[in-house]
């Protein structure tokens, strides 16, 4: 029942777009039939603005947040066996509510199921669940977007790198290390956090679909607000 109550409660919070509701605020108008067509972030920023753009990057990013903690709260309350450390419930579950937040982004049910592609709102399932690997992906995610100024790609890029770096943080940080003390992770830990890791970047990768094959097209947009010459 905890672990049910944490995918719908998830699921719930990610259904609420952020885009979609600041966009019809300030316009008038669905974000879904302007610039690209995405209800998200970038597209609230070509298409809207600056000011609703920032609005929503925090809006996704707080769901995000409060949907994972809460997932983390259920499962700190779940019973320890022998098998299983209670830091292990614990993750299982942020990672858990993580990939029912991006769900419910991505295909909303109050929205007809046509959401946002999920980055944001994987961001801060990063940062909730390791904050070492939150920060290796946000300074690639910069290096890359410094350099070509195209979000997507570093998007994606990010999204590919999501469980190299949860295997090279688990594995070399939180496991190796005590291997042969009482330490509690097992190396199932780092089996089933990278796997979860990959879960995730899948998902933003197969929602990010159009802009690869842009990207190889060349025909990618770099980033530019409305209202913006450069």
């Amino acid at each position: 029942m905890r672990t049910v109550a944490t995918m719908v409660i998830a699921y719930l919070i990610g259904s609420l777009n952020p885009a979609i509701i600041i966009t019809r605020l300030k316009t008038g108008k669905d974000i879904r039939t302007m610039g690209s067509g995405n209800a998200g972030f970038t597209n609230v920023l070509r298409s809207v603005g600056t000011g609703p753009a920032v609005a929503t990057i925090v809006c996704d990013y707080l769901k995000g947040i409060i949907a994972v903690l809460i997932g983390w709260w259920i499962f700190s309350s779940l019973t320890v066996t022998n098998d299983v450390a209670p830091i292990e419930y614990v993750k299982y579950g942020r990672y858990l509510a993580g990939m029912c937040v991006i769900l419910g982004h991505t295909f909303p049910i109050y929205y007809g199921f046509k959401g946002g592609k999920g980055v944001v709102t994987a961001n801060a399932l990063m940062l909730v669940v390791d904050w070492r690997v939150f920060l290796m992906i946000v300074a690639t995610f910069l290096l890359i977007f410094f350099v070509t100024k195209i979000i997507s790609l570093g998007s994606i890029v990010c999204a590919a790198l999501y469980p190299v770096y949860t295997l090279l943080v688990t594995y070399f940080m939180d496991y190796l290390p005590f291997l042969g003390t009482e330490n509690e992770l097992r190396f199932r830990f780092v089996l089933i956090s990278t796997a979860c890791a990959a879960a995730v970047g899948a998902m933003v990768i197969i929602m990010h679909k159009e802009n690869i094959g842009r990207l190889l097209r060349g025909e990618e947009k770099r980033i530019k607000a409305k209202g913006s010459d450069k």
